[in-house]
């Protein structure tokens, strides 16, 4: 059979319409294709088509959003000059230069992080030109409407989960035109960071899950503040009461701070105020979850996972929690226990459990821990420490908070087998039972049995749940959601109770 080469003219006849990429040395690039159109507030809808070739050559632009000095130090200004504009139903695809039209690669489309109030698709930090190629994969980046633009709605004249909807029209895009770029449809995987993993793991709980997307990579997804939100959600939605469709964009940012406030008093969930809705198009109500995502396990293999110390990224943007762990003897010991309390809470009991009954389901769920760190940084294995792993570019963290004190060629070399990894996944390559990236992560699969070794050490800031070292924890059918809306330390709690964003658990 003749193969058809990609034309030097970077031209891609796709469903949508013709489309002029760009390249950019070991990779071609399509950036900034529209997806979706809709007015603020209203559903999505898909982008028409068109008839001459759109220029794919400028970055997706981010949602409008404010600037967080702190995350602006520990990822070394991750937006970059991002173009900002509230209709950013856009996304951007990667592929190696070398790719065939009939090739047929593995898709993996990328869901980003960031509370769902920051962050862009585009973002340089989240480049996925070593991932691409490296491994030959195509890599489709997601732009989606974040806070009061997307996630936020009482159901009334506001609907609620605009941006995961948003992400569900960029997927059927994928299944409609990534063929024209060299990749598979039938192969795709959704993979994404923190509230992006979490999206993703809201996304298998929708109807059209199984025809979108074979696998699924959960990095950092918290987990465990996303049930019993009803009661907050509503405290902003009255606050937001005020934001209108023809309120000017500045302002509705403005305005945003404002809303997060009211969920303050909701504690480590206050501090990621934004997120999904249960009971609203297009999730079940709260008390279905379970069914859902067991509806669709056989289906969707799962990779899942977290840092070793995911809320050390937190401390020093907290100023007076950094306070208690500078005290001399006593400081490590409280950063320890704080750190363990608030990962256990929102990340690693949830993700294990969501892994277990993956598992039980009929489903095939492996998970994951990240535990590199560079040498003597006060992150240490924090929350998005595989953010520079996975999306690998010297210029690009160079001088970040995050990776300080590390050298690039341990960074790269690491990197490079957990890229293999990621991409082995997506490719469908059966993972062992268990196995390890020496000094920067180990996996293994998870068990589908109603009992588990758990043997995360316990925290001793409050008992939340948290499993005792060697002992063996009965985990039900439906393993009730932790609530941790109050916790039991007066450190913490008085960082969480400062507003929305001092103490966030996720980026």
């Amino acid at each position: 059979m003749t193969t058809t080469a990609i034309t030097p003219t970077l031209m891609f006849a796709a469903p949508c319409g013709p489309v002029a990429g760009w390249a950019d040395g070991e990779v071609i690039r399509a950036s900034g294709i529209p997806y979706a159109v809709a007015g603020r507030f209203t559903a999505p809808v898909p982008a028409p088509d068109w008839v001459e070739p759109f220029d794919a050559t400028e970055p997706a632009p981010a949602c409008p959003q404010i600037t967080s000095p702190f995350l602006e130090d520990v990822l070394g200004g991750a937006m970059g000059d991002l173009p900002r504009d509230e209709h950013c139903q856009r996304l951007s695809v990667t592929l190696p230069r070398d790719a065939r039209v009939d090739e047929g690669l593995p898709v993996m489309v990328w869901i980003h992080g960031g509370s769902y109030t920051t962050g862009a698709g585009d973002a340089a930090i989240m480049d996925p030109a070593r991932l691409v190629a490296e491994q030959r994969v195509v890599v489709v980046t997601v732009t989606y409407r974040l806070g009061l633009f997307g996630y936020l709605g009482s159901g009334h004249h506001r609907p609620a989960n605009l941006g995961l909807l948003d992400q569900l029209e960029a997927f059927r895009w994928v299944r409609r035109n990534i063929t024209a770029f060299g990749g598979d449809p039938s192969n795709v995987t959704a993979f994404g960071q923190s509230a992006g993993a979490d999206a993703v793991a809201h996304l298998m709980a929708t109807p059209d899950a199984v025809s979108l997307f074979r696998r699924a990579i959960l990095q950092s997804p918290p987990l465990g503040i996303t049930r019993g939100r009803a009661a907050m959600n509503e405290a902003m939605n009255q606050a937001a009461e005020i934001v209108t469709a023809d309120t000017p964009v500045a302002e509705v940012v403005d305005l945003q701070a404002e809303v997060a406030a009211h969920a303050a008093p909701f504690g480590l969930m206050g501090a990621m105020a934004f997120g999904t809705q249960y009971g609203h198009h297009p999730l079940p109500e709260e008390e279905e979850i379970e069914a859902a995502w067991d509806q669709v396990a056989p289906h969707i293999d799962v990779l899942i996972g977290h840092t070793t110390e995911e809320a050390r990224l937190h401390i020093p943007g907290a100023p007076r929690l950094r306070r208690w762990v500078q005290l001399p003897l006593i400081g490590p010991l409280i950063r320890r226990a704080v750190v363990d309390y608030v990962s256990a809470a929102v990340y690693t009991r949830a993700i294990r459990r969501f892994a277990i009954r993956h598992t039980r389901a009929g489903g095939t769920a492996h998970t994951y821990e990240i535990s590199w760190a560079a040498a003597g940084n006060e992150y240490g294995a924090s929350h998005a420490i595989d953010l520079p792993l996975l999306f690998g570019h010297e210029h690009t963290w160079a001088g970040t908070g995050l990776v300080a004190g590390a050298e690039w060629q341990e960074i790269d070399a690491h990197g490079l087998q957990v890229r293999r990894l990621w991409a082995d996944f997506a490719r469908g390559t059966p993972l062992e039972e268990k196995g390890r990236i020496p000094g920067a992560l180990s996996y293994r699969r998870a068990p589908d049995l109603p009992w588990v070794q758990m043997t995360r050490r316990t925290s001793p800031v409050g008992d939340g749940g948290a499993p005792v070292p060697g002992a063996r924890h009965h985990l039900p059918d439906n393993p009730p959601p932790v609530h941790p809306a109050r916790t039991s330390s007066p450190v913490l709690s008085e960082e969480c109770h400062e507003g929305a964003g001092s103490f966030s658990p996720s980026w």
